[in-house]
């Protein structure tokens, strides 16, 4: 439970400031600003506001921190549902010895009933669903970082927000599977022990098993199969936004070529790539997990409010832009905020 509870610490630490430096009152004035310099980059940034920045186009690396993260994650947890799917053995010499190594012996027995369980069994599959939406998410992220997104030269953004993502690729994958993360530790730990004793040539050689990794995927529940068409929804728009904003900056050595976006979601709202990640990854997730995840819920309304807080400087930079900007667009959510 210490990492659960690190976890949801970490996302209402950051959700706190964002819903406080949103509340209209003079005396917190200057904390929105405050907060606010911490969150602009790019467009919002002033070019020659160098101090404690780092180039924007370092958003590459919160891509290829979630795309290496993600997959180690995915991997080891669906590998290990696949092996606890059949049965739960009985530790085994090399779970002692990992046990030993890792000093884990007495607090993973309090779990090996509970380890057995249907119940459990399938829970470690709704992770590793989850999972595997975050990287259908980050992979595309990845790419559009390299291909599609022009960054001028001279953008920018503050070292705390550069921070933050990359908090945030780290802990937000993690968050999907934190209730069950020690016990694929354990197991991970037990198989590089397994390996290291017998060796690479005494080690059981088995055909790797399509069929028995994607069958329980297969049986999940309903709600879970609607959480991902949303997902897929969300995506599909995001990816489509993503293209108009890429094509927007033809020459990516002119720091002042901006242009007002225009078709898909933009037809109603300023930041529409930001309506779809709340709905990508988090809506979706957060139906898929069930609605009941604290730890989820608690990602997910920390994206929505640091989310809603980008977005209403995006409007007001678009606004102050372009003295022909439609009026009748909002920042995020159609006709509401």
């Amino acid at each position: 439970m210490m990492l659960v509870t690190l976890l949801r610490t970490a996302w209402i630490a950051g959700t706190l400031p964002i819903l406080l430096a949103c509340i209209p009152s003079p005396k917190l004035y200057a904390f929105h600003n405050l907060l606010l310099g911490f969150a602009k980059r790019g467009k919002t940034m002033h070019s020659s506001s160098r101090k404690f920045t780092v180039p924007q186009k370092y958003f590459i690396h919160f891509y290829i921190l979630a795309v290496i993260w993600t997959s180690i994650l995915l991997a080891t947890t669906w590998h290990y549902a696949y092996r606890i799917t059949p049965a739960v053995s009985e530790p085994s010499l090399y779970s002692s010895i990992a046990n030993h190594l890792t000093g884990s012996s007495h607090v993973f027995s309090l779990h090996k009933s509970h380890s057995s369980s249907r119940d459990h069994k399938y829970c470690v599959w709704q992770s590793v669903f989850m999972l595997l939406l975050m990287e259908v998410q980050v992979v595309p992220r990845l790419f559009e970082s390299l291909y599609v997104f022009k960054y001028s030269p001279s953008a920018r953004m503050h070292i705390l927000g550069y921070l933050t993502g990359l908090f945030f690729y780290t802990a937000a994958p993690l968050s999907l599977c934190c209730k069950y993360a020690p016990e694929i530790f354990k197991f991970v730990a037990d198989s590089v022990a397994e390996f290291v004793i017998k060796g690479k040539e005494r080690m059981q050689v088995a055909e790797f098993d399509w069929w028995g990794h994607l069958y329980p995927l297969l049986h999940l529940r309903w709600y879970i199969w609607i959480g991902g068409a949303i997902f897929l929804w969300g995506w599909i728009h995001q990816r489509r936004c993503h293209t108009i904003l890429g094509s927007l900056r033809e020459n990516e050595e002119k720091d002042e070529d901006y242009s007002i976006p225009n078709g898909d979601w933009f037809k109603y709202i300023s930041s529409p790539h930001y309506l779809a990640e709340i709905e990508v990854i988090y809506a979706g997730i957060v139906i898929a997990s069930g609605c009941s995840d604290v730890t989820i819920w608690l990602l997910f309304v920390f994206v929505v409010a640091n989310l809603a807080f980008a977005a209403k400087e995006t409007h007001n930079w678009y606004l102050q832009k372009f003295d022909n900007y439609p009026k009748d667009r909002t920042a995020i959510f159609p006709f509401i905020y």
